[in-house]
């Protein structure tokens, strides 16, 4: 693995994990199951670690799906600049990129 990629795993954990270097946005389908159940969602995904090559192939903990509570449920991050408007040019570098973490019914992806 390289600088790069352990750099941007370190950075998606953060977000993951604490909340922390980005936004978070829940589907329609998230919300419909309840406040109470979304914030046990989110300990959920905290807790998250299992990155296998079909959760995350790059290695950089930007991708999982598992089962929550009956409901198959993803979540993933997707970097872009800091204007939100197009990818970012260095996911490694949090001065030109915003992480956004998508939390979603599987169905909804």
């Amino acid at each position: 693995m390289s600088l790069h990629t352990d750099r941007i795993r370190m950075l998606n954990d953060e977000l993951r994990q604490h909340l922390l270097g980005g936004g978070a946005v829940i589907t329609t389908g998230i919300a419909e199951l309840g406040a109470e159940a979304v914030k046990r969602l989110v300990k959920t995904i905290a807790a998250f670690d299992d990155f296998c090559q079909a959760n995350g192939s790059y290695q950089e903990h930007d991708y999982g799906v598992f089962e929550f509570e009956g409901t198959q449920v993803a979540f993933k991050i997707d970097y872009y600049d800091k204007s939100l408007t197009f990818h970012s040019p260095n996911p490694a570098d949090p001065s030109v990129t915003e992480r956004i973490i998508t939390i979603m019914r599987a169905d909804e992806y």
